[in-house]
């Protein structure tokens, strides 16, 4: 009965769309209605109102739903959804004060000369727009108010020019920041945490083993690594329009003339155009750019991109009166001076001390008021002239209640959905299609390409994702980051816009094409480009490090990076330092020999030892690296005819898991009918038991006799090399941890030699002063020699001296023995400190610096640039985990 509640759903969901009943309700609305046809057919037919859900009653799943309701709001984690107000309104200002209209007219007279110069010109500044706007309705309009009658008089084709605009109106949803990647997102977020979940049971259940090694855990994203991995994608969509365009006009030229500019191209031409894209650049520069440096979160640089389109409205409002960008030029002052301060002298409140920090921090305070008042200027013109500024506010106000009003509503559908075990039958459905994850992935982009005839972005993203993300994710197979996953939907649900019959693009255009242009030749104009969008689509879904590369390039070039012990990138460390061990093998091992022919003989015993293992643990290190990746080859060899085994038997464990789970569901269902007297529906219950064990049984004679011994062999080959990796990555830290150690205690050679005159001072008053008045000042002392690496055994012989003069018999002469052995303990640190200063520091420096970037990299605080983008580009490939599972 659960799937028929399902098509219901579905259905009563279609009907309303269908009927033109507004999103927002059709969602909510087809849940309660079906929770409660549900709820009430239970009762009536079987005696309980939660017979027809999936573990638990119509109360229940009311409640998760108001609870995902609430979870929109009030989980810190998910505040990525507030910059889209803010992002709506940047776009929103920037149309309505004709900036764009600026952008269309320039870059036509730009490149109207080159062969479908006219068309080229609207992909550009379609791409400028997205980076700037995002918003697909005002770009298509604008665009077509402008592009479409110069392109129609200049004899383009008709089909050409609408699809040409209708495909660069939606460039806004792909090329940051997009509001589509904002709502990607925030479902990703949670569907990551299911995925994380499902895989953490996936291994349980495959291995046994209690616990998951992170470096097998799923991948989450941000509204900002969605940014990032989308904006390569984006160029290569944009690439692809123009490479079409220019082909188009090179073999059909009737079609695509060139424009020549009937103007000239002086001065006042090339300063026009710099004025026209220069501040839409820079306000891309800031928003991107800020968010890429690490600098602002996605909600900080959406508030830099509405502050900074009202400026940029404020003077294009006033253009040609007198004092039209004055307050532009205010604020830029205030940018530069505040940029100088932050770069030069820093602004931590907390650090002032000196006169010119208190200066420094009076001109930042003035520099910032100065940018308040510019903004309020701007805004007060935006608000004076047109009410552009009100006109603004209210369609946000209007596209933001909308985006949210649905998400709320989607947050219901969902929890309906799963009331009814959808999520089981999808998930059912997809794992039990021959070709594993890949075929999974192309029905989920099939399906999400159909519904685009259909339904809107959010429509789409908020349904679809929450159901199919997690299923995906959580596949070994594949391993996919969930960045990548999120901006191969955004490609694909951007194909919404323009797919027939219901493209919303082709409505925005059609509503300002004029009478001449057909609805038909709109639909001939967007097949290409919807053909080019699923070759991109295809591009992206080969190419993995178009999307995963910048974030992750910028994630461990930036403050925040994980230190070279990060588990998740030990086996792309290891390749790294193995093509260096490759490339520079004879250097590193003179490094190594050079160091072991140091000589240690004057050091302390027990630092002689370590270094002496520190050295040959190097030599160890380089020897244990080469057989891990010889070990990895040969079971990657094995792997070839040990994989298809392996999915075989894990598809029929878990088949098998399954029925058991339906075998306990079942059997607790039929002793509740036993109990409660109802002996032939037990029965009934329990006949079905035996047939799901007889299923159960054939499921596990299924499995091949030589299951274990293959299973066993491969598995020896898989620790041969685990064991290898564990040794090496032992020996590489041992190689540089003692070396690293005994530089930092030379580094405190100075403060040590410090100390000795309080030394003399302390034991000269043992004997003179009482016992209980040297307490805390040889405590003080004690607490000095801590701090100071390798003086732990003078530190030791002071707290004996503190120890003699404490308690209710104090003794002076003990504490005044200890003191004596601190100064000579001290004497001899600072002689073999002071040999090893010149005799030992350059080699063990030498040694440090080579080895620390290869064998004992671990060891590093943050890794080196070159090592960073090696590990970034190693990560952004996905890597098969399922021999692990």
């Amino acid at each position: 009965m659960e799937v028929f509640f399902l098509a219901l759903l579905v259905l009563i969901m279609a009907f309303a769309l269908g009927s033109g009943f507004p999103v927002a309700f059709a969602l909510p609305g087809a849940a309660i209605t079906t929770i409660a046809i549900a709820a009430a057919s239970g009762y009536l037919f079987a005696g309980e109102a939660d017979a027809f859900f999936v573990n638990g009653g119509p109360g229940g799943w009311l409640s998760a739903g108001v609870l995902n309701l609430r979870g929109l709001y009030i989980e810190v984690e998910r505040d990525t959804l507030i910059a889209i107000p803010l992002f709506i309104f940047m776009g929103i200002m920037l149309q309505r004060s004709k900036i764009a209209e600026d952008l269309l007219v320039t870059m036509a007279q730009l490149f109207g000369p080159v062969p479908g110069g006219l068309g080229i010109s609207v992909v550009f500044v379609g791409a400028l727009l997205a980076a700037t706007t995002g918003i697909v309705g005002a770009t298509v309009v604008a665009m077509g108010l402008i592009s479409l009658p110069a392109m129609l008089r200049n004899n383009y084709s008709k089909p050409l020019a609408t699809g040409t605009i209708a495909a660069s109106g939606t460039l806004g949803q792909i090329i940051p920041p997009s509001i589509v990647l904002i709502i990607l997102a925030d479902q990703l977020a949670s569907a990551t945490d299911q995925a994380s979940t499902a895989r953490k049971a996936l291994h349980k259940a495959s291995t046994g083993e209690l616990s998951m090694p992170s470096e097998y855990d799923v991948s989450g994203t941000s509204a900002g690594e969605m940014f990032l991995g989308a904006f390569v994608p984006g160029l290569v969509l944009v690439a692809l329009y123009m490479a079409f365009i220019l082909a188009f006009a090179l073999l059909r030229p009737k079609l695509a003339p060139a424009v020549p500019y009937e103007g000239e191209r002086n001065a006042k031409f090339w300063g026009n155009v710099l004025l026209t894209l220069v501040p839409p650049l820079a306000l891309i520069f800031l928003v991107l750019g800020s968010i890429i440096g690490g600098v602002a979160t996605v909600n900080q640089a959406g508030a830099i991109g509405a502050a900074g389109a009202m400026i940029m409205a404020g003077y294009r409002l006033k253009e040609g009166e007198r004092g039209a960008y004055v307050p532009a030029l205010i604020s830029l002052g205030a940018i530069v001076v505040l940029f100088v301060i932050a770069t030069r002298f820093g602004l931590n409140v907390r650090s002032i001390e000196t006169a010119q920090d208190r200066t420094v921090l009076m001109v930042a305070i003035a520099a910032v008021a100065t940018l308040l008042i510019s903004l309020i200027w701007s805004g007060y013109r935006t608000l004076k002239i047109e009410d552009t500024l009100r006109g603004v506010m209210m369609e946000t106000a209007k596209t933001t209640s909308l985006v949210f009003v649905i998400l709320l509503g989607a947050a219901i559908l969902i929890s309906a959905f799963r009331a009814f075990g959808g999520e089981h039958l999808v998930k059912g459905f997809l794992e039990s299609l021959p070709g594993g994850f890949w075929s999974q992935f192309v029905i989920v982009m099939l399906v999400i390409f159909v519904l685009g005839f259909f339904l809107d972005f959010i429509e789409i993203a908020v349904v679809v994702v929450p159901i199919t993300a997690p299923i995906l994710l959580a596949d070994p197979t594949a391993n996919i980051t969930a960045v990548w996953l999120g901006v191969m939907i955004g490609l694909n649900i951007q194909t919404s816009f323009l797919t027939p019959p219901f493209g919303f693009a082709l409505f925005y255009l059609r509503g300002v094409a004029p009478p001449a242009v057909k609805t038909t030749d709109m639909y001939k104009g967007v097949v290409a480009f919807i053909s080019l969008q699923l070759a991109a689509l295809v591009i992206v879904g080969l190419f993995p490090p178009l999307v995963n590369y910048l974030p992750n390039r910028t994630s461990l070039l930036s403050e925040t990076a994980p230190p070279p012990r990060n588990p998740r990138i030990q086996q792309c460390l290891e390749s790294y330092v193995y093509g260096e061990l490759q490339a520079n093998g004879p250097r590193i091992a003179s490094a190594i020999e050079d160091a072991r022919g140091l000589d240690l003989s004057y050091l302390p015993e027990a630092l002689a030892e370590d270094l002496a293992d520190g050295f040959a643990a190097a030599a160890t290190a380089t020897q244990l690296l080469p057989q891990a990746i010889e070990a990895e080859g040969v079971k990657n060899d094995a792997a070839g005819a040990f994989r298809p085994v392996l999915r075989q038997v894990r598809a029929i464990e878990r088949d098998i898991r399954a029925l058991d789970a339906e075998i306990e569901e079942r059997g607790t269902l039929a002793a509740r009918m036993g109990r409660d007297g109802r002996e032939d529906d037990a029965a009934a219950e329990q006949a079905l038991i035996a047939e799901l064990t007889e299923a159960r049984d054939a499921l596990t004679a299924r499995i091949p006799d030589t299951w274990q011994d293959t299973f066993s062999a491969f598995r020896e080959l898989e620790t041969a090399e685990v064991n290898l990796r564990r040794r090496y990555r032992r020996a590489g830290d041992d190689s540089s941890e003692a070396a690293l150690e005994t530089l930092l205690v030379l580094d405190g050679t100075e403060a040590l030699r410090a100390l000795e005159p309080r030394l003399q001072e302390m034991l000269a008053r043992i004997g003179q002063e009482a016992p209980e008045d040297l307490v805390d000042p040889i405590t003080e002392l004690r607490a000095a020699f801590s701090d100071i690496e390798g003086a732990r055994d003078v530190r030791g012989a002071v707290n004996d001296a503190r120890s003699a003069l404490r308690g209710r018999e104090p003794n002076p002469a003990e504490a005044i023995a200890a003191m004596e052995e601190a100064l000579r303990l001290h004497a001899d640190q600072i002689a073999w400190r002071d040999r090893a200063e010149t005799e030992l520091r350059p080699g063990l420096a030498a040694y440090v610096e080579e080895i620390t970037q290869t064998v004992g990299a671990r060891q590093r605080e943050r890794m080196p640039r070159s090592m960073a983008l090696s590990i970034a580009a190693c990560e952004s490939s996905h890597r098969d985990l399922s021999l692990h599972f």
